[in-house]
């Protein structure tokens, strides 16, 4: 993994994490430039973090060719153990802390599909978000590594063709012609394709280490996103998003080496999923003592991060190392069946 790529994952959480801090604390109404800022564009890391999904997906797959259940079951170990752990904690919270939380409702119904990857309307009342509110993203990333899935079964230059076609497919006929949920109709599914491209010309080697280039190129993305509403997601903010992660690549040489840009960005998608647990708890705990909501967020921060670390060795990579070897073990076993 590219530690630039690493550095821009978890820049891109955290700046989740900032723009949910404005959300519980102040309903997005926050006063001054920096509050302002990522109330209204913190949201933009979930863009960069699919340009960076499609870029990294790509780039892993490459001349590789694998049962489509193989490559599914492997992204599924890495990614619902976490996921499921920290939806069971936040149904836990809803349902102890129910009173104190009036916005956050908790169904069964909502938990089970939440689990499940599948697009329902939450009981809050506030749209297709499950129970953990941030794990709308994931339903879109399990969309495009169940269609990335199938690429396997073509030749390695039709493949991101195929993908795109795939995309247009759900997000254009399906979902607007109701045959799925409405959810899928967003045109921010294309920032896949647009990480795709990245990893397309980064192979090919056409981009070029540099510095003032790739500076100017970040300083015209954030411009733009600054002066844009994510109305049309894929052109306002999308590809933005996929310059930024192109000029960071760009700039690779300066971050080589870096050791805690590494972990940073290997911490990123637990920084993503246990953040919002941590902020309401430090919104209840503002609420209870009266404490000033900056003073609770420098508390939260380290909080996050240090949950976060424990998270990624404990569940991510610990469990997600002691699966993959009992699977492997499976594998090896069946075949040794199969062949005596």
């Amino acid at each position: 993994m590219l530690i630039s790529v690493q550095a821009l994952r978890a820049l891109a959480a955290w700046a989740v994490v900032c723009h949910h801090f404005m959300q519980i604390f102040f309903d997005f109404h926050a006063s001054g430039p920096i509050g302002q800022f990522f109330s209204s564009k913190g949201a933009v890391g979930v863009d960069i973090f699919f340009v960076i999904s499609g870029f990294v997906i790509f780039l892993s797959t490459q001349n590789c060719d694998m049962p489509a259940g193989r490559f599914m079951v492997n992204r599924i170990i890495r990614i619902v153990p976490a996921y499921w752990f920290y939806t069971a904690v936040m149904g836990l919270l809803l349902l102890v802390a129910a009173p104190l939380l009036p916005h956050q409702v908790i169904s069964w119904q909502n938990f089970l599909l939440s689990l499940l990857f599948i697009p329902s309307e939450n009981p809050g009342g506030y749209g297709l978000y499950p129970t953990l509110n941030v794990g709308w993203t994931l339903n879109y990333e399990m969309l495009f590594y169940l269609l990335f899935s199938t690429v396997f079964m073509f030749q390695q230059r039709h493949r991101p063709l195929i993908i795109a076609a795939a995309l247009f497919a759900v997000s254009e006929v399906l979902a607007r012609s109701g045959v799925i949920s409405r959810f899928y109709g967003n045109d921010i599914v294309y920032e896949f394709l647009l990480g795709i491209g990245i990893g397309i010309i980064y192979r090919k080697g056409w981009i070029k280490q540099g510095l003032w280039l790739p500076l100017l190129g970040i300083a015209v993305a954030v411009v733009t996103i600054y002066h844009l509403t994510p109305s049309e997601r894929l052109l306002n903010w999308g590809l933005p998003s996929a310059l930024i992660v192109l000029s960071c690549i760009s700039l690779e040489p300066i971050f080589r080496g870096n050791r805690v840009l590494k972990v940073l960005g290997d911490c990123s998608y637990s920084v993503y999923l246990l953040h919002v647990l941590v902020l309401y708890l430090g919104l209840l705990a503002a609420q209870h003592y009266g404490l000033n909501p900056y003073g609770v967020f420098a508390v939260c921060v380290p909080i996050i991060g240090l949950g976060a670390w424990g998270s990624y060795e404990w569940i991510e990579k610990g469990l997600h190392r002691r699966m993959k070897q009992w699977l492997d073990n499976r594998r090896d076993s069946d075949t040794q069946q199969a062949i005596s």
